[in-house]
């Protein structure tokens, strides 16, 4: 397994009209922008069907949204307007390109051998003193959830352990929440904010 699950990937490609309709917008987004410079420029990691892209362009932000499935991606676009680019979390190659970067029930599909490596590259993606919020299913190792999905299911010393290997940062914080997901099942969720060394 590299930096992303075939078989994940796979039913996304299967279910994303389904899974696009039934998206909705991120409860944690408004704080999210709340923090970001006004026009601030925004990377979006697994956009899903674009609902919290939309959100971010009518605050008036510079929302570049990516998704790793096509299909998905093709959902966004047709959403929004405008182009979704399909990109793997491996792939990811700026520098010091973005004030943010927003990463919501997504990089919880990431290997939990590639996240240090992922997490890197989201570091080394934001500008200096940016922003990047992620959240994950809390658990004690990967494995799949009902629909086959790949988790990485980290507990919370894993998820610091990942972000350490990935620093230096200026600050991660870890906290979390109660909620369900996709599957229907209810999960503790690791929410976690990191800034970058301004």
């Amino acid at each position: 397994m590299g930096g992303h699950d075939p078989e994940t990937l796979a039913f996304y490609e299967a279910e994303a009209e389904v899974y696009a309709a039934q998206g909705h917008v991120s409860r944690r987004l408004t704080n999210f922008l709340d923090q970001m410079p006004q026009g601030a420029r925004i990377l979006e990691l697994g956009c899903g069907g674009g609902q919290d892209a939309e959100a971010m362009l009518v605050r008036g932000f510079d929302v570049i949204p990516t998704d790793g499935s096509p299909a998905l991606a093709a959902q966004a676009q047709a959403r929004l307007g405008r182009p979704v680019r399909v990109m793997l979390f491996e792939d990811l190659d700026a520098q010091a390109e973005y004030d943010g970067v927003w990463a919501q029930a997504s990089l919880l599909h990431a290997p939990a051998s590639a996240l240090p490596n992922i997490l890197a590259r989201v570091r080394r993606a934001l500008k200096p003193g940016g922003r990047f919020e992620a959240n994950f299913k809390a658990g004690d190792g990967e494995g799949r959830d009902s629909l086959g999905r790949y988790h990485n299911f980290p507990s919370r010393a894993a998820l610091a352990a990942a972000y350490d290997a990935a620093g230096p940062w200026a600050s991660v914080e870890i906290t979390q929440s109660e909620g369900g997901g996709y599957d229907g099942v209810a999960r503790t969720w690791l929410i976690v904010v990191a800034h970058t060394v301004a």
